[in-house]
């Protein structure tokens, strides 16, 4: 008999009245001397198929390893349900059973547990009616991301892992070396030989691959990136992990215009797709953890994003009478706190923000005709504040340069990017957007960490 999921079976009424087979992990078992009901689930949906299981034709011997978390086959019959809250259950003839799950150790058993907990056995907490909406959500908006960027024409680019350049300038980067650490080669200063490292240099995983995704773009015109990323920033925050995805498209000839244009749209087409195809785990997230989630999905869906300067947005935070945890004036980065404020109190929107000063952004911005702002742009949304930063990127080879040299960023590092601004220099944008934090966003969760499967974090690199 042909396998067939338990999604599968709920969703397809033409198989009500024919012989089936399920295969599962019990959630919960009940009944009394005569009939026994099983709740089974196989991950493929948030919901349970019932089995039915006949005490005339079965023992308590038999039924008594099947307890929660253990596994099972079953086959008989798939009928209408009489019960509610299930379309169909299964009226049992038979069952194997493949694994079981001692009562006293198995940690997940019918009651409630925290996130907390749960983050403590990350290898079980996928089987969780949470993680396994959440799980399922992410995989969806991973095939959204990919199906919106091929359906425009763009390539998908794989940038490398390992780099010998830091492109945020952020420093926080994890060391990649094949080095005996307790006894290092010395050069004649006295410094680290790394001429005899794996890579004969210093070598790091990478924080973005963005400075990569330009060198595709001025080759295949508009290419991006999806894949992971690492930050050595000890931030032992909901907000922060570090190990996360990252998605970069990355397009010649755009401008900042052109980049925010496509950033509305992206997102708005990931958020729609969930919306589309998970709207049972999306349900089951707002009903468990978030009451407003599925309206705020159709409000950042339905509203144009309202566009203004960083000058704007900062005069309005000030004019506020609000008082932030964190003062804000003209120069300082914005704190989610302020974020939030112009997203959900001043314009009940969301929002685009541009044009900020040059000092807090990257050395690789265009820089604007008044010498003290770069068009950068970031994408401001409800509950989160920032979810995509990006540019339209500085293509004068001599600003540039100048640049790269007032922030003494090693010119060795730079040689290879600074070509793509020598050999047919053209406008440019880009923006990158973390992942997890948009899978924060559609579930509904609160913890950057409960919207991975195995959590990167300081002093935690379990599983």
């Amino acid at each position: 008999m042909q396998h067939t999921t338990i999604k599968t079976l709920l969703d397809t009424p033409a198989l009500i009245g024919s012989e089936v087979e399920a295969r599962g992990w019990v959630r919960t078992r009940r009944g009394n001397k005569h009939v026994q009901f099983v709740q089974l689930n196989d991950g493929s949906t948030i919901k349970n198929l019932q089995v039915v299981l006949d005490m005339s034709r079965f023992s308590d011997e038999e039924l008594k390893p099947v307890t929660t978390g253990s596994s099972l086959r079953v086959t008989g019959r798939l009928v209408e349900s009489q019960g509610k809250g299930q379309t169909c259950e299964i009226q049992a003839d038979a069952f194997e059973l493949y694994g079981t799950a001692d009562p006293e150790s198995y940690p997940l058993q019918k009651k409630g547990h925290t996130l907390e907990f749960l983050r403590e056995i990350a290898h079980l907490r996928p089987r969780t009616n949470t993680f396994g909406a959440v799980l399922r959500v992410r995989s969806a908006l991973a095939f959204a991301i990919h199906k919106f960027f091929q359906e425009k024409g763009f390539f998908y680019l794989n940038t490398p892992l390992i780099t010998a350049s830091d492109c945020e300038g952020a420093g926080a980067m994890f060391q990649v070396t094949t080095l005996d650490l307790n006894n290092l080669p010395k050069d004649e200063e006295g410094k680290v030989d790394y001429s005899q490292d794996f890579f004969a240099k210093p070598t790091a995983l990478t924080v973005s691959g963005q400075l990569e995704g330009e060198l595709g773009a001025t080759a295949l015109g508009q290419i991006y990136t999806f894949g992971p990323t690492f930050r050595a920033e000890n931030s032992n925050t909901p907000r922060h992990l570090s190990e996360f995805w990252m998605i970069e498209p990355e397009m010649a000839f755009y401008d900042i215009t052109d980049n925010m244009d496509l950033a509305e749209e992206f997102v708005k087409y990931c958020i729609t797709y969930a919306l589309d195809n998970c709207m049972d785990d999306i349900r089951f997230l707002e009903q468990m953890y978030d009451k407003d989630l599925v309206e705020r999905l159709r409000f950042v869906v339905d509203n144009d994003f309202v566009r203004l300067t960083y000058g704007e947005g900062v005069k309005i935070l000030e004019e506020s009478g609000k008082k932030f945890e964190f003062p804000v004036h003209w120069g300082t980065d914005l704190q989610s706190e302020h974020e939030r404020y112009l997203v959900e109190e001043h314009f009940k929107k969301p929002v685009i923000l541009t044009d900020y000063p040059k000092e807090i952004k990257a050395f690789y911005m265009k820089q604007n005709e008044d010498g003290k702002t770069v068009r950068a742009m970031d994408v401001l949304f409800p509950h989160i504040g920032e979810i995509i930063g990006g540019s339209e990127r500085e293509e004068n080879y001599d600003k540039l340069l100048a640049r790269i040299e007032e922030l003494g960023i090693p010119m060795k590092d730079m040689w290879w990017y600074l070509d793509t601004r020598r050999f047919g220099t053209v406008p440019h944008s880009g923006f990158g957007l973390g992942f997890e934090r948009l899978v924060l966003f559609v579930t509904g969760m609160t913890n950057i960490r409960d919207v991975i499967p195995f959590p990167r974090t300081p002093g935690k690199a379990e599983f």
